[in-house]
């Protein structure tokens, strides 16, 4: 288990917050430096964890298989809250949800932030409750009726929703986050891809499935651009989909899925967007996005199919342009039997074999490398069993966790660095992440802002 912990200065109720000699970690040139850091030991964090307004937030998964919110500060690990959560409506395919954490400018000038999660409370026809939470303290701040949602998601300064996702009467509404008050809303189910203070990205989860730009404030649509006119026609989100931005630009991924009717695979691929107008900059079809990997915005790395279905070399592109930056023939890959591995900074490809000496190509060239003290981030767990969640139905899984192998012997280093920037994404500095006990870690190494594998 991963543990960038030495010498702690503090413990309080679970929490160890220190300030460690982490090497390497945050992609600098410097050797080995000292970054404030925290571990939770209390949480089993099962989703993606967010931050804001100094709190970080997630959905933990109790030892009775229920589900609650944890809010924890920021700086220190300290924990603020927690409270019962739930699904009313989630597919499994979509992991289970975050919480929404939305910083807001108050009503004295400084910075409110609130956590919006769905509670068990329901009446009537309704299945749940949406309840919003004054960040630090827990209090609640307002309440709405749900029958069924996907979960909340922070678009800029306000709270989107789509509810009533299995109903006739499906729409995405934008809330105030300080009153729950409706702002505007539209018919349809769409989930939020990227926003800023002024403007909302959403993906349109329909037949033919749209990318579209609202004005935050007013609802105005601004542009909209099909994925059809991107990647070509046959576009089927069942096999899901992920999105991450690159500076100026929305870069998307649409995974293949196989028709069980006709047996026909979707079309697939990468493609980017201009944020301010919708413009196709690049498109990589028939591309399959592999794992573990960077976030399609930052740093993607994929395998190309051709028409048969045959998997070819694996290929790092660069999200700004969709150039190839680096990659391996197929000719290279090994037989069966192996994991992917990446490095810190993803400019070497591993093989991993458990317990056995793996193989490692050097991206830029494309050549082999010797495997002796090359070591690769990998999933610690590559059998994933699904969570045992009372009350909803089967097929979640905990987000992932990676751990570092020495690519040589195939083992776990027994190192304390933590994950690259490539896998925790960083926002503000800070860098989160679960290990594969469920612990919540954080440290604050500088990093660039930038999405992490899940966003």
């Amino acid at each position: 288990m991963l543990r960038p912990l030495a010498q702690p200065a503090l413990a309080l109720s679970g929490v160890l917050a220190v300030t460690t000699a982490l090497a390497g970690c945050s992609g600098s040139d410097a050797a080995t430096a000292a970054f404030p850091a925290w571990h939770d030991t209390q949480a089993n964090v099962v989703s993606r964890m967010v931050t804001s307004g100094g709190v970080a937030a997630a959905t933990s998964m109790k030892p009775d298989g229920t589900l609650e919110t944890v809010a924890l500060g920021l700086s220190d690990g300290r924990r603020l809250w927690a409270h019962p959560a739930t699904m009313a409506g989630r597919l499994p395919g979509m992991g289970v949800s975050a919480p929404a954490l939305v910083d807001f400018p108050g009503k004295g000038g400084g910075r409110e932030a609130v956590v919006v999660a769905l509670d068990p409370a329901h009446k009537g026809h309704w299945t749940s409750t949406l309840v919003a939470r004054d960040a630090r303290t827990g209090a609640q701040r307002w309440t709405r009726p749900i029958h069924s949602t996907f979960g909340p998601q922070r678009c800029g300064p306000y709270v989107c929703l789509a509810e009533n996702t299995a109903l006739s009467s499906a729409r995405v509404v934008v809330l105030d986050p300080a009153t729950g008050a409706l702002k505007w809303k539209l018919p349809g189910i769409a989930e939020v891809e990227w926003s800023d203070d002024e403007r909302v990205l959403m993906l349109r989860l329909a037949a033919d499935p749209v990318i579209e730009s609202y004005e935050l404030k007013t609802g105005r649509p601004q542009w909209q651009q099909p994925i059809e006119q991107a990647l070509g026609p046959g576009i089927d989100l069942s096999g899901g989909w992920a999105f991450g931005a690159a500076g100026p630009d929305l870069v998307g991924y649409v995974a293949p899925y196989t028709n069980p009717r006709t047996k026909k695979i979707s079309t697939f691929g990468l493609f980017s967007v201009k944020i301010a107008d919708g413009t196709v900059n690049w498109m990589r079809p028939s591309v399959v996005r592999v794992y573990p990997s960077g976030n399609p915005g930052f740093a993607p790395v994929v395998r190309p199919v051709d028409q048969r279905g045959g998997y070819g070399g694996f290929a790092r592109l660069d999200a700004g342009t969709g150039r190839v930056v680096g990659q391996i023939s197929a000719a290279e890959v090994p037989g069966s039997g192996w994991w992917l591995a990446f490095p810190d900074r993803l400019e070497k490809l591993g093989f991993l074999k458990h317990d056995a000496k793996g193989t490692v190509y050097d991206l830029a060239t494309g050549r082999p490398v010797p495997v002796e003290e090359e070591h690769g981030w990998s999933f610690c767990v590559t059998d994933p069993k699904p969570l045992p969640l009372r009350g909803q139905p089967a097929g979640f899984y905990s987000v992932a966790a990676l751990c570092e192998y020495d690519l040589a012997t195939g083992k776990r280093t027994s190192g304390t660095q933590a994950p690259p920037s490539w896998f925790t994404g960083s926002q503000n500095g800070w860098r989160l992440w679960r290990d594969e006990k469920g612990g919540m870690h954080a440290v604050n190494d500088n990093t660039a802002p930038a999405p992490g594998m899940y966003g």
